[in-house]
């Protein structure tokens, strides 16, 4: 359920944020103030997803880990790219998980980069040997470095509904030639920042997950979140091994691997509501992510 927040407006919920938007100013007692109809406010909840369904229960402190590892992300990116944060001021019920944020027309498109191949992309390798129209050459494993990062777009999907990798021609009818080059050099610009950043902390950066908006000018702004264990996989360097089925991660990947397990007794083809979370799977899901922020950032959560 979306919160009552004073001076917020409930827009939408995805799986893992809620969206408001913002009156003038929200009252006081940390208010966060900001143009009615132009601002929003991205509350980050506890909630965590997986194969398309919003599992219980959530993971304690998930939302202020993702809003504070986006903030630093956007730090190091922000001479690629603009971003959307406005302020760090919010309303004392969502301070620390949330973020004052553009107004933006949001691209239709999830920009995806690859620099391995695990994932959704290892299946549609298996089946064509290619990723989203870009061919690929044979004999690569799960976890297998790719020889240059490739964009992999994918449809937006609703809530519920499962997103779809496309090739980059579907992204160019959607949205046209111009801004399918511009997402994709900068997503792949993102990508080779991110990689080089995340390895010099001991940590592979295998894919992830952009999303980009326009303001009105027609200016490319990054958007929602960037580069957390929800929307990146992160694999410790040190324990690096291509072709395993699991390979350790920092991300979301252990809830995966548990829903798929026998332990879980859930079958996926099923489409049936998974399973409650176990409170070890819960505690070692959170240490995950904290241990991805405190290795990426060098802050202590």
């Amino acid at each position: 359920m979306p919160l009552d927040i004073p001076g917020a407006t409930h827009l939408h919920s995805g799986k893992v944020r809620d969206l408001y938007e913002l009156a003038p100013s929200t009252g006081s007692g940390g208010e966060a103030t900001g143009s009615g109809g132009e601002h929003l406010l991205m509350v980050a909840s506890d909630r965590i997803s997986a194969f398309d369904f919003i599992l219980e229960p959530g993971i304690p402190d998930k939302g202020e880990i993702l809003t504070r590892m986006s903030l630093w992300w956007f730090d190091q990116l922000a001479d690629l790219v603009p971003n959307h944060v406005v302020s760090t001021t919010v309303p004392d019920a969502v301070r620390g998980r949330a973020l004052v944020v553009e107004k933006l027309e949001m691209f239709p498109v999830e920009c995806v980069a690859r620099g391995y191949l695990t994932g959704s992309g290892l299946l549609d390798y298996q089946a064509t040997g290619e990723v989203c129209g870009v061919p690929l050459p044979a004999g690569l494993v799960d976890g297998d470095r790719l020889p240059a990062p490739i964009f992999t777009p994918a449809t937006k999907a609703e809530l519920g509904e499962h997103d779809e990798n496309v090739s980059f021609d579907h992204v160019v009818e959607a949205i046209g030639t111009e801004s399918a080059e511009a997402l994709r050099d900068l997503t792949l610009r993102i990508y080779s920042r991110a990689e080089q950043v995340a390895r010099e902390r001991g940590i592979i950066l295998a894919d992830t997950k952009l999303e980009f908006g326009a303001r009105a000018d027609g200016t490319i702004v990054l958007a929602d979140e960037v580069l957390t264990p929800d929307s990146s996989r992160f694999w410790p360097a040190d324990d690096y091994a291509p072709g395993r089925p699991t390979p350790p991660s920092f991300d979301k990947q252990f809830v995966r691997n548990w829903l798929l397990s026998a332990e879980s007794g859930w079958d996926r083809a099923s489409n049936t509501q998974p399973p409650a979370l176990p409170a070890e799977i819960v505690a070692s899901t959170r240490e995950r992510y904290v241990q991805a922020y405190e290795r990426l950032t060098g802050e202590i959560f």
